[in-house]
């Protein structure tokens, strides 16, 4: 195909009408345009190619478009395939369980109140004999200024 095309250009370029002087004067937008028999077959092949490039392009994204539909038809027929086995599980479950005997539904048997929390702080000591008094405050000395976050430097006062 590459061959033809290389042959018909040599063909028309060698052609001794092709490449006379007589011009093919044609009108667009209100302008006037004369082209010369080479010029326009040249013409006609930059047409033809952009015209393939522009059906390359088209195929190029219908071909994407279906496997991209296929994908989306594939992923919801698989969810439908997930939906289908969870609910044939659950049915299945509620088989079981209807088929299992009831147990007795009799409330449970109370038992002795439980021992009073004497323990709050679980500290080992019976907070009954504590003193519940506010404990008396601890002065700590405070800590110098240089003594800061040093991973982010936050606080130094030299920026380098």
């Amino acid at each position: 195909m590459i061959v033809l095309a290389g042959a018909t250009v040599i063909a028309v370029s060698w052609d001794e009408t092709a490449a006379s002087t007589t011009t093919a004067t044609f009108t667009m937008f209100d302008r006037v345009i004369q082209l010369t028999q080479l010029e326009l077959f040249f013409a006609g092949v930059a047409t033809g190619a952009v015209l393939l490039l522009g059906l390359g392009i088209m195929f190029a994204g219908m071909r994407r478009s279906s496997a991209h539909r296929r994908r989306l038809r594939a992923s919801r027929a698989e969810a439908r395939d997930r939906v289908t086995r969870l609910e044939e599980e659950k049915r299945e479950l509620e088989r079981k369980l209807e088929a299992t005997p009831a147990t007795s539904k009799t409330p449970p048997t109370p038992t002795a109140p439980a021992a009073p929390v004497v323990d709050r702080d679980r500290d080992g000591v019976d907070d009954r004999a504590e003193d519940t008094a506010p404990h008396p405050r601890v002065e700590v000395p405070r800590q110098p200024s240089t003594d800061q976050l040093v991973a982010g430097r936050h606080g130094r006062s030299d920026h380098r």
